[in-house]
């Protein structure tokens, strides 16, 4: 019996237990040591000292077509803690075809304490976002997607932690779906993306970025929901118009190029809608990864090389978040093949479980820490707690979502960038059209060998 389980274990499961060294190693280890930091700093961050006159801020909120949500989102501008007479509200209107002034019109005449402008801009969000950077007046510029609202306290928050360190160039929010649309979602298979996208956000933003930018490695402020003091922004080159990551280049110019602090307010909230299905999740997750392998591929020209492996986060996050991507998925799909060559089955699905359970290990251990970050937010706590249950199924969502990830890699290779990017339906439309042309061709050489 002892030689049985020796053979298994050891000689029979040794290969694939050391596949699961690549988990331990590159993100088991790492994830419990930055929780037990993030807590530390967490528990010893230092108290916040209101200023004694509030600054002025702009904030910038791009449109296009936004006739349906651009209401709210100003309403939630209208709530917001920080004073009104502090704000300037500037509504950049990137070549709307709907009646979008019309919901900016309702709004004036509904918040008339509010401080509100419409400005018509070039096409594109980054021209849009440039254009009203030249009107703001604000000491600081917050920029906010038309489709979402804030939490109330999020520009009150984000002004206070800019007061408090003068190092703090510019900050991202963390971004949340909002929970009433995710359990108002009526398809079972629907609801679980969103529960999953929502269990996704709360970790990657509340944790994952928070992580970083205690580390001052922030990959990206989201295009969603940022802030900058205004004269650092006019120090930079603006807003790219040449990338689809525009916000990723924003974040590498001030931190890489001029050398200044780029930070997480993990306590303001912005809340967008949850996401519309697995269409939505191909094309979103596809761009993000063009836009960031776009902007990588421009500043690791500048500042990064293998040999800055252990100093560079640039380079350790595009070899980890990247390079590794192939491997997991090249070895999924071998993994059919060795059972053809008589490999037991038995023992490769007892060693994927075991690679499954790794990753719900690290998913549990970031939702205890933002459980502990989301505290100040008791609605948002009660929500995230009782999706416990998706750390079990958040391993299938990510894997599903690397492939997305590196079909947009391959794609990015083989088209120009672009917003507008193939459907799922339509790639999946050439895909069977590419498997009928190639079927053809065999029977067609396979009756021309028997002739």
């Amino acid at each position: 019996m002892f030689e049985y389980w020796l053979n298994l274990t050891i000689f029979q499961m040794g290969f694939w237990i050391t596949w699961t060294l690549i988990p331990i190693v590159v993100e088991i280890i790492p994830a419990i040591w930055s929780t037990i930091q993030l807590l530390w700093q967490h528990a010893h961050a230092p108290r916040l000292i209101s200023p004694a006159k509030w600054p002025m801020v702009s904030i910038i909120v791009p449109v296009y077509n936004s006739e349906d949500t651009l209401f709210a989102c100003i309403a939630s501008l209208e709530q917001q803690t920080y004073p009104k007479d502090s704000m300037q509200i500037i509504l950049a209107n990137n070549h709307s075809t709907d009646d979008s002034f019309g919901a900016f019109a309702q709004a004036q005449n509904t918040f008339p304490d509010l401080i509100l402008r419409y400005v018509n801009t070039d096409k594109g969000k980054a021209s849009a976002l440039n254009t009203a950077i030249y009107e703001s007046i604000g000491t600081y510029v917050i920029n906010i997607d038309s489709d979402g609202t804030l939490a109330p306290d999020a520009v009150h928050n984000m002004i206070l932690r800019f007061e408090n360190d003068a190092s703090v160039a510019a900050m991202t929010g963390a971004i949340l779906p909002r929970k009433d649309l995710v359990v108002g979602i009526k398809s079972r298979w629907h609801r679980l993306i969103a529960k999953n996208e929502y269990y996704e956000y709360a970790q990657a933003f509340l944790s994952g970025r928070t992580i970083e930018s205690n580390k001052d490695q922030l990959f990206t402020m989201s295009g969603a929901f940022s802030a900058f003091r205004r004269e650092v922004l006019m120090e930079t080159y603006l807003y790219n118009t040449d990338t689809i990551g525009e916000d990723t280049d924003m974040t590498f110019q001030i931190r890489t190029r001029l050398g200044k602090k780029v930070v997480i307010c993990a306590d303001a909230i912005f809340y967008i809608e949850p996401i519309a299905g697995l269409g939505e999740l191909y094309i979103q997750r596809q761009r993000w990864q063009r836009g960031e392998l776009e902007v990588a591929q421009h500043y690791m020209k500048m500042t990064a090389g293998l040999n800055l492996i252990l100093k560079n986060f640039l380079v350790r996050r595009m070899i980890i978040d990247h390079t590794f991507l192939f491997p997991r998925l090249i070895w999924t799909i071998a993994s059919i093949v060795l059972v053809k060559f008589g490999y037991p089955l038995g023992v490769m699905l007892l060693s994927y479980f075991a690679i499954y359970l790794l990753y719900v290990f690290v998913s549990w251990i970031n939702f205890l820490s933002v459980r502990v970050i989301l505290a100040p937010h008791p609605k948002e706590v009660q929500f995230y707690t009782h999706l416990w249950w998706v750390a079990f199924t958040l391993p299938a969502y990510n894997l599903i979502c690397s492939v997305i990830r590196l079909i947009g890699v391959i794609n990015g290779m083989t088209t120009k960038a672009s917003w507008q990017l193939r459907r799922f339906d339509e790639e999946t439309s050439a895909v069977k059209q590419v498997l009928k042309q190639d079927v053809k061709a065999l029977r067609e050489k396979k009756e021309e060998h028997h002739e």
